[in-house]
């Protein structure tokens, strides 16, 4: 009996590539439900809660519920060029390899675009498959999500504290105040443990909260107050 020749080359490689193509655009598809659906959670909770074996407290807020003072005290910590970047913020990355280059620590230079990306959808690390995939991600939400849903899911997945999550929860702990009724100052102390929620507190905030609570809300003023966000926030 003759033998049946082996897959060729070619098909099998052209079959390989319709598989990789189809497994990525199959990525999207969660990115196009969540543009119009509440997530219900994060891989960083679902990480949390894995690791830890407790609840992490997490509850979906609509935009117009948030305090305008909590998203600017966000976009003013965390990424100044929201409102005009597609998604990566390319002078702040020049400057973090800059400053590697001459010897310094490694800071981060993600968007809140690509911070949703990476705490929605991706595991915690730093491979270069996890930065491809989030850079894969961060440019289908800039395409796919008008930058007030960004907003909305950066305000509302971002840790704020041990076992909490967003500005709802964090707004009732620490405040004991609904959040839309958070002050500018309360604003700027839960913006101000974002580099670190683990380590630093809003709730016992030490001498380096403080500062940078000071720091946050001069940079609030100086970026106009919440007609910075005009565009983005609700009327």
């Amino acid at each position: 009996m003759p033998r049946k020749s082996p897959l060729p080359r070619k098909t099998l490689r052209r079959w390989l590539v319709r598989l990789g193509l189809a497994l990525l655009l199959l990525s999207v598809l969660p990115v196009v439900i969540l543009r119009w659906l509440p997530p219900p959670g994060s891989m960083v909770i679902l990480d949390r809660w894995l690791g830890e074996g407790a609840p992490q407290a997490y509850a979906w807020t609509p935009l117009e519920r948030i305090a305008p003072a909590a998203a600017l005290a966000v976009v003013a910590a965390e990424d100044q060029k929201f409102p005009v970047h597609y998604g990566f913020d390319l002078g702040a990355i020049q400057d973090a390899v800059a400053e590697r280059r001459n010897g310094r620590q490694l800071r981060g230079a993600s968007t809140l675009t690509q911070q949703v990306a990476r705490n929605l959808f991706l595991w915690q690390g730093r491979s270069l498959l996890r930065k491809g995939l989030e850079a894969w991600y961060t440019a289908w939400i800039e395409l796919l999500w008008p930058k007030r849903r960004i907003l909305e899911v950066y305000l509302n997945i971002a840790e704020m504290g041990e076992r909490t999550f967003g500005v709802g929860p964090a707004s009732r702990r620490y405040f004991d105040r609904a959040p839309e009724q958070l002050s500018r100052e309360q604003a700027a102390l839960l913006a101000a443990v974002l580099p670190n929620p683990v380590r630093l507190r809003a709730d016992a905030p030490s001498a380096y909260v403080r500062e940078r609570q000071r720091w946050i809300l001069r940079q609030m003023t100086q970026l106009g107050g919440p007609r910075y966000l005009a565009e983005i926030l609700p009327d």
